[in-house]
């Protein structure tokens, strides 16, 4: 006799099953709908990228000449999509930011304050300064591994160097129960 799956024998976990998925798959075809729309719009210049999302966030004009806007869902929400614009202002890029991928790629002793903001936009979050660390803390709200609502936090010396990152649940977010 074959042996049945055990989802198979209770109809209702069948249907919890296909109802997660579906959600799962929603909620990453809305996470991927701007960056489509964006990659759509490269070459372009910046008009008919403004024309499409509006006027950016932040802009910020890159050491190399080329530009990068942002369109920022902080403090709530866990995505800033860049747009960046080579020195004719032509659309060459559009991607999300606040990723686990692009947030490691901070480097500790080398990046300051600017780099932060050049690659991740102005935090939303009200700073925070630790006298006794001696660090000042920007946090920016992320699902870490597209999974888990976080706070990737930055800490900074008081020369403006990135000393320090570290990841914590995010507080909107967290429904720890405890008595």
């Amino acid at each position: 006799m074959a042996m049945q799956h055990p989802l198979l024998r209770f109809p209702h976990a069948r249907r919890w099953a296909a109802a997660l998925l579906l959600a799962a798959t929603m909620s990453g075809c809305a996470t991927l709908a701007p960056v489509n729309t964006g990659l759509k719009l490269v070459g372009q210049p910046q008009s008919a990228v403004q024309a499409t999302f509006g006027k950016p966030t932040d802009v910020y004009q890159l050491a190399d000449g080329t530009t990068r806007w942002f369109y920022s869902e902080q403090p709530l929400g866990e995505y800033s999509y860049a747009a960046d614009f080579d020195r004719e202002g032509r659309l060459t890029n559009f991607r999300q930011m606040l990723t686990t991928a692009e947030l490691y790629k901070a480097k500790i002793n080398v990046w300051t304050k600017q780099d932060v903001l050049e690659h991740f936009g102005a935090p939303r979050e009200p700073n925070q300064y630790y006298p006794r660390l001696k660090r000042e803390a920007w946090s920016y709200r992320f699902l870490h591994e597209d999974q888990w609502y976080s706070m990737f936090n930055f800490m900074f010396d008081d020369a403006g160097v990135l000393r320090q990152t570290l990841i914590t649940p995010d507080p909107l977010r967290d429904r720890a129960e405890r008595d």
